[in-house]
């Protein structure tokens, strides 16, 4: 065979041998990468949404303008105090200029006398002297009372700021639960961090409610029907509440209990009837016309 000939055909043939290999090792390089793109937002969405810096910055932020309201209302009420005693010195500035000019008056009209004759200068002295005591004291009297009044409303008012201090102090504390309680993910966690919420606020109808649901989720039927009675005491027409007492009847298989109580919930807040078609607590009450009723469109209460 001619040697050119044989050096081509063995070029073909390693041509052929190589091409699948290096092929097949491109291939491998690009599914690697995928998958360590893939395995980086896998990463990237398990880590949560927010970091305990911004978490931070918001409460301070809360807390900033809190303290900013209490400020202003303690300035507010120290101008409107300025006013009043700026008010109560020129009252009495008044007051004692009328006493001086009523002075003058009686020792002119007490000179006309005695040079009349009608009275002599002892008794006019003597008649001078009581009238100016008795209006002196009438006077002193008024501003007593005016200042008497004034010291009550400037207590009035520091209790009052006392408390607000106190209540902004208790809504930061709250607060910062709550967003503790959204980052936890077992129930017995938020469980215990809606006590904490209950320890400082006991008729907070919230974390009853959300407790109620936590209970559910652990198959506490009893115990989540327990705490909305609690709520509803506090607040009878809760729609988050009834709805939550409908499941824990719906569980425990109080059927026309939870009917009931779901007809009420969704009567107050129609929202509740989406809630309802997917909630696994209903699962029992799924096949009754009853329930049918109340889960669909524009149902009217059922007989």
């Amino acid at each position: 065979m001619n040697p050119g000939l044989q050096w081509a055909a063995r070029w073909l043939l390693s041509v052929a041998i190589l091409f699948p290999v290096i092929t097949w090792a491109e291939t491998s390089s690009d599914a690697q990468a995928n998958a360590d793109t893939a395995a980086q937002h896998i990463n990237s969405l398990e880590k949560p949404l927010y970091s305990p810096f911004t978490e931070r910055y918001l409460l301070d932020e809360v807390k900033t303008l809190r303290q900013m309201l209490a400020d202003t209302r303690l300035e507010l009420t120290e101008k409107v105090i300025e006013r009043e005693i700026a008010m109560s010195d020129r009252a009495l500035t008044y007051a004692t200029d009328t006493i001086t000019y009523f002075f003058y008056l009686i020792a002119g009209a007490s000179t006309l006398l005695v040079l009349v004759g009608w009275n002599s200068l002892k008794d006019i002295k003597e008649r001078v002297g009581e009238l100016a005591n008795e209006e002196i004291q009438r006077i002193s009297q008024s501003y007593e009372e005016r200042l008497n009044n004034l010291e009550k409303d400037l207590k009035k008012k520091s209790r009052h700021i006392a408390a607000a201090q106190e209540e902004i102090e208790l809504t930061n504390e709250v607060h910062s639960l709550w967003l503790k309680a959204s980052q936890e993910t077992t129930p017995q966690a938020k469980i215990a961090v809606y006590d904490q919420i209950l320890a400082l606020r006991p008729d907070d109808v919230e974390a009853l409610t959300y407790k109620a649901d936590e209970a559910l989720l652990m198959g506490q039927a009893q115990w989540a029907t327990s705490l909305v009675n609690r709520a509803l005491e506090i607040d009878p027409d809760n729609s988050h509440a009834i709805y939550q007492r409908a499941c824990a009847f719906a569980e425990t298989g109080y059927i026309d209990e939870a009917l009931q109580d779901l007809q009420h919930a969704i009567t107050h807040s129609t929202t509740l009837r989406d809630q309802a078609r997917q909630d696994t607590s209903f699962d029992s009450l799924r096949d009754l016309p009853q329930f049918q009723q109340l889960i669909a469109d524009n149902s009217t209460p059922p007989g």
